[in-house]
């Protein structure tokens, strides 16, 4: 399953990702994989779609992770 990060999520991992996917997978179990805490990752997008960390993936899915957005 590809893995797109972004921002300060790319640091030590890069731009993409392959997580080896499995029947019942979810997006914190990913998380997991790639060292990263559920709090980390505010937006959480399954084919380009919003979705919870919790949800199921299939093999095909895109994931993309975003940390949350600070400036001022």
């Amino acid at each position: 399953m590809r893995v797109q990060l972004f921002a300060t999520l790319r640091e030590g991992r890069g731009k993409e990702a392959e997580v080896p996917w499995r029947e019942g997978i979810d997006g914190v179990t990913v998380l997991k994989a790639l060292d990263l805490e559920p709090e980390d990752v505010k937006i959480f997008l399954i084919n380009g779609v919003h979705s919870d960390p919790d949800a199921v993936l299939n093999d095909d899915d895109v994931l993309s992770l975003f940390p949350a957005v600070g400036g001022g």
